[in-house]
């Protein structure tokens, strides 16, 4: 067999990629808008998209056009939650952050310089933000999860990325400015919590909390989103308290301490 390291990681990466484009919601994504996204030519997106489904990773919805996740993701992915107990030990939290605030709970997870919402839980209020979702995406430093992980992690690292931050954040970063981020971030780090004024989608606001890992390193984060009346400058101290109390709740399980050593 040739051995072709590069080419061969290569294409591992844009198939990743792929994936990761298909998988930010449940109606997936058509060809034209996976083009776009990915920056790679349509014969080789297309090429990549039906290897993928003739192996059961995707799936063509000759209703909508779209390319959809597969029945073999689910059956990775049911194989792969075994190893991360993470829901049995968030949604407890979740379901009492729910209740008590009538707003929609989420757990995301940071991977690399990216969020993704792994669990949500309904509120009771009638009128909610449909912005969050499970398998949504978010650049690290992008809505109120990705603010209250990136403000807990070092100095040298928020550095870097803000250093790039127009293409990190891409179409996010005309609303998420950098001195507005770096102001957000810095409020995140005094308050203990993030507070996000409808930043991705106006009148749609959310707050968050960083949850830690056993080292102290932000890995994960529990958020609240809802529209903007239920966001007053009032109950934001009950609302970040009550987010705080749970993130602290799941970072003592997981192993940690909550004190988030930040490594400047």
């Amino acid at each position: 067999m040739t051995n072709s390291p590069v080419q061969g990681a290569q294409v591992v990466s844009r198939i990743a990629g792929l994936l990761r484009l298909v998988g930010r919601g449940a109606e997936g994504m058509p060809l034209s808008a996976l083009v776009k996204e990915s920056g790679l030519t349509r014969p080789t997106v297309h090429r990549l998209l039906s290897s993928l489904a003739s192996e059961g990773l995707l799936d063509h919805d000759a209703g909508s056009g779209n390319w959809v996740l597969g029945p073999e993701m689910l059956l990775m992915g049911s194989v792969a939650a075994a190893r991360f107990p993470l829901e049995d030990i968030a949604r407890p939290s979740l379901r009492r952050l729910a209740e008590a605030t009538g707003e929609s709970a989420f757990f995301s997870i940071r991977r690399g310089s990216e969020t993704v919402c792994l669990l949500r839980e309904e509120g009771s209020f009638p009128v909610r933000s449909f912005v969050l979702h499970e398998g949504v995406r978010f650049p690290l430093g992008v809505a109120s999860a990705g603010t209250a992980i990136m403000a807990f992690v070092p100095e040298a690292e928020q550095e870097e990325l803000l250093r790039g931050w127009a293409e990190h954040a891409g179409a996010f970063a005309a609303a998420h400015t950098q001195e507005v981020v770096r102001a957000n971030l810095a409020r995140t780090r005094q308050a203990g919590y993030s507070v996000n004024p409808g930043l991705v989608l106006e009148g749609s606001w959310g707050m968050g909390a960083a949850v830690f890992d056993a080292s102290g390193k932000p890995a994960w984060a529990l958020s609240l989103t809802g529209i903007e009346p239920r966001f007053k400058p009032e109950r934001q101290e009950e609302l970040g308290t009550l987010l705080m109390a749970e993130a602290h709740r799941i970072t003592q399980q997981l192993g940690g301490d909550g004190k988030g050593r930040r490594g400047r």
